[in-house]
């Protein structure tokens, strides 16, 4: 059962690390957008959508090289990229990115990118406790989003075809709905990583115990 309110607390050095660079990201985060949560899920779903990849492609070349089996951990990542690809396209529908926001976002993938290469190449534990604080912090942002929408502080239009589509919701599904299937999706990927990183600790790596599937919301 994935718990909404959740936090890990850092356990050594490597969590330490992890922490403190999420917490560095959203202060930045925080300057920016301050309470317009639509638009920072924009530039969170466009960084997001990074780690997947990375880590799907590091975790097949190490297969390659060790002529062993994977245990479904390449599968899971990138599927989990592609989830957070389908929510970037979906909060662009509802929030329609400025020009300004347009170019942050082309910064922040680059970046993150270069920077969660390296770290991954580094310490692939890191990597993963890294990402499953950000998705912490997402949680927490779609989160406080969803009061937003709930208080009538932010409107709460129509959902979009395409989320219709992605997360099979009724014709008359609407943003809050939009909101709690993707807060659903960041819970997963928050514990699929901490159990990640977890297993990188000193532990041989098992089969994961969250189906690849199970990164889209049901």
């Amino acid at each position: 059962m994935h718990q909404v309110p959740y936090h890990r607390a850092p356990a050594n050095i490597s969590d330490r690390i992890a922490r403190g660079f999420v917490k560095t990201a959203l202060v930045f985060a925080n300057a920016f957008f301050r309470r317009r949560y639509g638009h920072r899920a924009i530039v969170l779903e466009t960084v997001a959508a990074v780690p997947g990849m990375v880590g799907g492609l590091f975790q097949h070349l190490k297969c390659l090289r060790r002529f062993r089996d994977d245990h479904g951990w390449i599968r899971t990542l990138v599927n989990e990229a592609e989830n957070e690809r389908m929510h970037l396209m979906v909060y662009v529908h509802i929030t329609k990115p400025t020009y300004l926001e347009r170019l942050v976002i082309i910064l922040a993938q680059g970046i993150f990118f270069a920077i969660y290469f390296l770290l991954y190449l580094v310490s692939s534990r890191t990597a993963h406790r890294t990402v499953a604080y950000l998705e912490e912090e997402a949680v927490h942002s779609y989160t406080v989003y969803l009061e937003q929408v709930e208080t009538g502080e932010v409107p709460n239009p129509p959902a979009p075809d395409i989320a219709k589509r992605y997360w099979n919701l009724s014709d008359d599904a609407r943003l809050r709905e939009v909101i709690i299937a993707t807060r659903k999706d960041e819970m997963i990927h928050r514990d699929v990583n901490h159990e990640f990183a977890d297993k990188l600790n000193g532990k041989h790596a098992e089969h994961v115990r969250m189906l690849p599937e199970e990164t889209a919301a049901q």
